[in-house]
Order: C-alpha cells, then sequence, then structure tokens
C-alpha cells in the first residue's frame, strides 16, 4: 500500500518478448525493475540505448502487458490499482481522466487541423466544442505553434513542430501522472527552453511525471531524482540519487 506522499510504485517489473517469427526467441526487455515515484515528483529516466527506459514507460501505460510484477497506482481517493493486471476497461478510463502519455513520435488521425487534435481530448472528458476549442488554442500558444498552423494538419509540421503538438495532448487533460519519451529529443535550443519551461510550469502544479531523457542537460534542468537503468536493471543506489 502507498504512503499519501507516493502515487506510483513500480515492483518487480519483468517484460519479455516472444518472437513467433524467430522461432519463439525470447527478449528480455526489462526485469526487477522497482522504484516509487511521490507525488509532483519528476523522476528522470537514462541509460544507454536498449536498456528497457522505453519498455518500463510502456508497461505503467498499458501499451504493454506486463510478464511479471506489480504497477500500483495510487487514485485521487486513495483507491489502489494494479496498472500491470487491471482490466482494459480501468486502463482506458485511466488514459482519459489521469494519465498523459506523449512518445517520441506523434501520431495521430490523418487530415485532423492541430486545434482539433487537442480538442479532441477535451471533448473525450464532456468538454462542449467551443470550450474545447478555445482551451487547445491556450495549448497551441503556449507551445509556440504559430497560429497560421492551427488548422493545418501535424503531418506537414516539422519534427519540432509535432513534437510540442504531442506534448501539449498530453498536458491539455491536466493528468495527475505524464509519462514523458524523450520529450526534448532532436529539439533545437529555443524550442527545447519551450518544453522546460512548460514541463516545469506542470510540475509545479501537482503533475507526477516520468520522463525518459539522453538529453542530460535538460534532465537536470528538470528532474528531482534519477533512475539509471542498464542492461533492463537498475541499480538501487542510482534510484535513490537527487539531482542537484
Amino acid at each position: 500500500m502507498l504512503n499519501q506522499n507516493e502515487i506510483l510504485a513500480v515492483r518487480k517489473l519483468f517484460k519479455q518478448f516472444t518472437l513467433h517469427v524467430l522461432g519463439e526467441k525470447v527478449i528480455t526487455a526489462c526485469e526487477n525493475v522497482s522504484f516509487v515515484l511521490r507525488r509532483g515528483e519528476f523522476l528522470g529516466l537514462t541509460g544507454p540505448s536498449g536498456a528497457g527506459k522505453s519498455s518500463v514507460i510502456k508497461c505503467i501505460y498499458r501499451t504493454y502487458l506486463a510478464t511479471s510484477g506489480s504497477i500500483i497506482y495510487s487514485h485521487r481517493d486513495g483507491r489502489e490499482t494494479d496498472l500491470a493486471c487491471a482490466p482494459e476497461r480501468e486502463i482506458i478510463r485511466l488514459r482519459r481522466l489521469d494519465i498523459g502519455y506523449a512518445s517520441q513520435f506523434l501520431k495521430v488521425m490523418p487530415r485532423v487541423p492541430a486545434l482539433d487534435v487537442l480538442a479532441g481530448e477535451l471533448r473525450k472528458k464532456g468538454w462542449d466544442m467551443e470550450q474545447a476549442g478555445e482551451r487547445a488554442g491556450e495549448y497551441l500558444k503556449m507551445m509556440n505553434i504559430d497560429r497560421t498552423l492551427w488548422d493545418a494538419y501535424p503531418s506537414t509540421f516539422s519534427g519540432g513542430e509535432q513534437q510540442r503538438v504531442n506534448l501539449a495532448r498530453a498536458l491539455i487533460t491536466e493528468p495527475r501522472l505524464l509519462l514523458l519519451d524523450e520529450p526534448t529529443a532532436s529539439l533545437d535550443h529555443e524550442t527545447k527552453q519551450i518544453v522546460v519551461r512548460v514541463l516545469t510550469e506542470a510540475k509545479k502544479e501537482g503533475t507526477s511525471i516520468i520522463g525518459i531523457f539522453h538529453d542530460l542537460d535538460a534532465m537536470h534542468c528538470l528532474v528531482d531524482r534519477v533512475f539509471v537503468m542498464r542492461a533492463g536493471r537498475c541499480d538501487d543506489a542510482e534510484v535513490r540519487r537527487e539531482v542537484i
């Protein structure tokens, strides 16, 4: 059971993939991964490529189904849900109401304007069309997306613009838990500063965040603690290291 200052506990998380097209070859993505995320904390997840960072994030969001272990999420009212084995209906509800996720790549329906991409997330929560559109405009402005692009398709945007739209889509529902996969990757200095500022503000407002980073400069501007993964594992001593 989590205490009142904790929102998430990952315990002995283990994820394997069986590659049927390669003669049932088994690949271990992560094993025995354990950490706790405090309320309002930003935890940085780093380590070499292939260390299992994205697999951990995807198991939390339930894009991947954990092979074993538990992922305990604490609700506003103190109830707890194990995301590793919760019914799909509950996972969908939590994604709509509580848990945001921004991957490295923007994936949206084709021919949907940027404004509607964001407004659609609010419509899922019951917002009316006009209010959702207004709030979507505020977030696009906050992310410094030019007003002339709001009614354009994100597929025509630059990589940096797409990344900011992706992050805005994850933030617009004001999630309690936000999962980020390389939020500052391949961004120029000015754009990176926008993203750092927006994430800093989200943290100040109480959002608990886990972010994967290879950009160590950006990571140290944002996170409270660093979780270092190597070959699918983590050294407990490194999990506890505070960022100064």
